[in-house]
């Protein structure tokens, strides 16, 4: 299968679009899972679950009216079936990754004496930095595999 977003400056639009809603998605996602972690003390891997699933919402509706505006054959429905699949598989990479990666970052963040004090605690940067790689991963996969199953009625 030819990736298009590379030779299609249509495609490259579209794309452009998808990380600008997962930008917008990614502001949902932290801001929900800094309140869930750090303001009412739920489980880290949990408060990242929780964030995802309010992002994916987010995205979806972004996706649906403005990155694929076109992509109208599909029943509302069936394409929120499709996209959440999507995403659930994305949850299901990126909460072991996440999982694994905020242990080793706040036990490294921790043994930096120069950071300041206040938010920028190691516990906030390793949980947020994991957070952070865990969203480019998977973006990656929601975007092609998106692309080419929930929105494959768009030309």
């Amino acid at each position: 299968m030819k990736v298009r977003v590379l030779s299609d400056p249509v495609e490259r639009v579209r794309f452009l679009k998808f990380a600008t809603v997962g930008a917008i998605g990614a502001l949902v996602d932290f801001a929900t899972f800094n309140l869930f972690a750090s303001v009412l003390g739920v489980h880290p891997v949990l408060s990242s679950v929780f964030s995802f699933t309010l992002a994916m919402l987010s995205n979806f509706t972004w996706n649906r009216y403005w990155t694929y505006p076109d992509s109208r054959t599909k029943p509302l429905a069936r394409q929120l079936v499709e996209f959440g699949a999507v995403n659930l598989v994305g949850l299901l990479i990126r909460t072991p990754l996440f999982a694994g990666l905020n242990g080793v970052l706040v036990t490294l963040f921790a043994g930096f004496s120069f950071l300041p004090i206040g938010i920028f605690t190691p516990t906030f940067l390793g949980y947020n930095l994991a957070l952070a790689t865990a969203i480019l991963v998977v973006m990656l996969w929601n975007y092609f595999v998106n692309r080419y199953w929930t929105y494959n009625d768009v030309a």
